[in-house]
C-alpha cells in the first residue's frame, strides 16, 4: 500500500474526489446517459461538473483557440 501526503507540491495538481447526492430519477438518467456513451457513470459526472464550472468561471477557463 502506498500513502502519499497531499501537501507534497508534486501532487498538488492531482485530481480530487468528492461525493454528491442526487435524486433517484436524476441518478438513473445519468446511468442511462453514461451507458449510451459507453463510459463510467463517475466519468460522465466528472465531465458534466467540469463543464459547468468552466461555464460559470469563463474568465478563469477561457475556451481553447479553434
Amino acid at each position: 500500500m502506498w500513502i502519499i501526503k497531499m501537501e507534497n507540491p508534486q501532487y498538488d495538481s492531482m485530481s480530487k474526489k468528492t461525493t454528491i447526492v442526487l435524486p433517484d430519477a436524476i441518478y438513473e438518467d445519468l446511468i442511462r446517459w453514461a451507458e449510451a456513451e459507453g463510459r463510467p457513470t463517475a466519468n460522465l459526472a466528472a465531465f458534466l461538473v467540469e463543464q459547468s464550472v468552466r461555464a460559470k468561471f469563463k474568465d478563469k477557463y477561457p475556451a481553447p483557440p479553434k
